[in-house]
């Protein structure tokens, strides 16, 4: 699957210990009517217990300027929120993450465990677009191992 090339995006929710998230490559768009979203967490994430217990989460889809955004949620859990320039809450908890050209926030509709990772069904309920203000609009792209940006491939 290496050398399928995938957007990348950032997971984030918030949890009773505070902020989390994580890069996820496997996001898609399941349904217009509902809209409905979908992405996948291994059940080896640092994550993932914060995740079944989520309510609700925010998807951002990574610009080609933000490689180091999806490298910072590679890393470490503690690591993540730790620069607070980096994000704020919204209105609703969730952390939201600044210079995002495009994000969402769906409640969780579903979760499916399916082998080694769990698919979370989610149900868009706010979107947000700045692509078209951004000047580095393209998307992140994730292909063979590392990023990419759209000409680059």
């Amino acid at each position: 699957m290496r050398h399928y090339p995938a957007g990348v995006t950032v997971v984030t929710l918030n949890s009773e210990k505070g902020p989390v998230g994580f890069t996820a490559t496997s996001f898609a768009s399941v349904s217009l009517r509902p809209p409905l979203i979908s992405f996948n967490i291994a059940h080896t994430s640092s994550s993932i217990e914060a995740m079944l217990r989520a309510e609700s989460v925010v998807v951002h889809f990574l610009g080609e300027h933000q490689q180091h955004i999806a490298q910072r949620f590679s890393r470490a859990a503690e690591e993540r929120f730790t620069d607070r320039s980096l994000w704020t809450n919204l209105e609703t908890g969730e952390p939201v993450l600044h210079g995002t050209p495009i994000w969402v926030r769906a409640t969780v509709h579903q979760l499916i465990e399916i082998g080694d990772h769990t698919l979370v069904i989610g149900l868009v309920t706010r979107v947000h677009d700045d692509a078209e203000e951004l000047p580095a609009a393209a998307p992140l792209l994730y292909y063979n191992g590392t990023y990419h940006r759209p000409e680059a491939l």
